[in-house]
């Protein structure tokens, strides 16, 4: 399935410490997390109307993040994801997509890199998810 289009809110380099992840040391330790959310909606009310009251806060959906990041301990960066996303779409039945990357800076890996890290699109009503 093609990317969605049309008007998206847009966040960008949230950063958490949270204690996700498979191994010991990441479950007592924690470690720095990097997400991205994109969440479609129809923003032509609130360009038109300049009121908050037609459009859906960052903060809303920033809340979520925050919560799913510093909450209970996945194993799975995808279970992490699929958390954010399926909540997002649950709460805010104006969001028709979203889009979750969740990256790990410091991985063991021998090479530098910015993040790993996993990537997911979930759509509202469509009988396949993608």
């Amino acid at each position: 399935m093609d990317m969605p289009k049309g008007d998206k809110l847009v966040l960008r380099g949230l950063k958490f410490h949270g204690y996700h992840g498979v191994k010991q040391e990441e479950r007592k330790l924690g470690q720095k997390f990097l997400v991205d959310v994109d969440a479609w909606m129809d923003l032509r009310p609130a360009g038109e109307s300049d009121c908050l009251s037609d459009t859906l806060s960052y903060t809303d959906i920033y809340r979520i993040v925050k919560e799913v990041m510093e909450g209970s301990p996945k194993n799975l960066l995808e279970s992490v994801a699929q958390l954010i996303a399926s909540t997002t779409l649950t709460k805010y039945p104006q969001v028709s997509a979203v889009r979750v990357q969740v990256g790990k800076p410091h991985v063991a890996v021998q090479g530098p890199v910015d993040y790993l890290g996993v990537e997911i699109i979930r759509y509202r009503d469509l009988g396949v998810q993608n």
